[in-house]
């Protein structure tokens, strides 16, 4: 079920779709795709939206009223792009059916480790930009060629260390849990710059 070169696949072929505006193309050709492959692309989608707002904040002349909204959109793109972690992760867990109880447990979960690989499918595409980027320098490039060198190790790294993890759980050698974020800056009941101005006597 769990295959990270078709997850890196999926990450990167959306990333190049998206960038073209072309929405509409990477959808047709996901028609196919199972019920974990549509929370990998939305997950995915998160990141990416979550890359272009972060870009948008750090805009020379960026107005106050501009940076507000945009924090805005950054606390719920996160919040969506941690609801699907947990998501997959659930997913995963289900399919993995019962572990092995005594098996060592790993300190992160698959769905973190593919919120990882999302992040770096990203900074391999905008890093390969700036390989080819037309007005900028030769030490410009050569730089951003041995960052693309690194994260594309980094990446490879990461995904045979998520497919040993499955393959490890499916043979009940080690295991895995769900770990629950618990963010608290988007709850009213937790944020105390948000309760703090709330009505005495009033639920929020």
């Amino acid at each position: 079920m769990l295959d990270a070169t078709h997850i890196a696949f999926l990450q990167d072929q959306a990333t190049v779709d998206w960038h073209a505006a072309s929405v509409a193309s990477a959808a047709a050709s996901h028609e196919a795709a199972t019920t974990l492959d549509t929370f990998l692309l939305a997950h995915h989608r998160a990141n990416f939206d979550l890359w272009h707002e972060e870009d948008k904040a750090r805009e020379p002349g960026a107005t106050d009223t501009c940076i507000a909204q945009i924090k805005h959109a950054i606390d719920a793109l996160n919040q969506r792009r941690n609801d699907l972690v947990e998501t997959i992760d659930r997913m995963l867990l289900e399919a993995a059916g019962t572990q092995t109880a005594s098996a060592p447990l790993n300190s992160e979960s698959p769905g973190l480790m593919i919120d990882r690989l999302s992040v770096l499918a990203l900074k391999l595409y905008h890093t390969e930009e700036e390989v080819h980027r037309l007005n900028a320098s030769e030490a410009h490039h050569d730089k951003n060629r041995a960052r693309l060198a690194l994260l594309r190790e980094q990446r490879n790294d990461l995904a045979a260390c998520l497919d040993e993890l499955w393959i490890q759980v499916q043979s009940g050698t080690r295991r895995f849990k769900l770990y629950r974020q618990m963010k608290m800056y988007n709850d009213p009941d937790l944020n105390p710059a948000i309760y703090s101005h709330s009505t005495p006597g009033k639920s929020s």
